[in-house]
């Protein structure tokens, strides 16, 4: 059950993403305040970018990115 106020949306587009390594230079690369908190960045955790525009490119924890990605054919 969503919550009040939020709708589910199913992405229409494929994804851009590579592994996060370790030591990387993260400038650039946005990362939310709750994966800092959660010690990201990470082994695990993934690069994503904006395939319009691939200088907008953020942090996708690997639990996130384990329930909800899998390689396109």
């Amino acid at each position: 059950m969503t919550e009040p106020g939020w709708t589910k949306y199913r992405r229409s587009r494929i994804a851009e993403l590579r592994p996060c390594q370790p030591g990387e230079d993260m400038i650039g690369i946005s990362i939310s305040e709750a994966d800092r908190k959660a010690g990201s960045p990470k082994p695990g955790d993934m690069i994503a970018r904006n395939p319009a525009n691939h200088a907008d490119q953020w942090l996708v924890a690997a639990a996130y990115f384990a329930a909800n990605f899998e390689p396109a054919e």
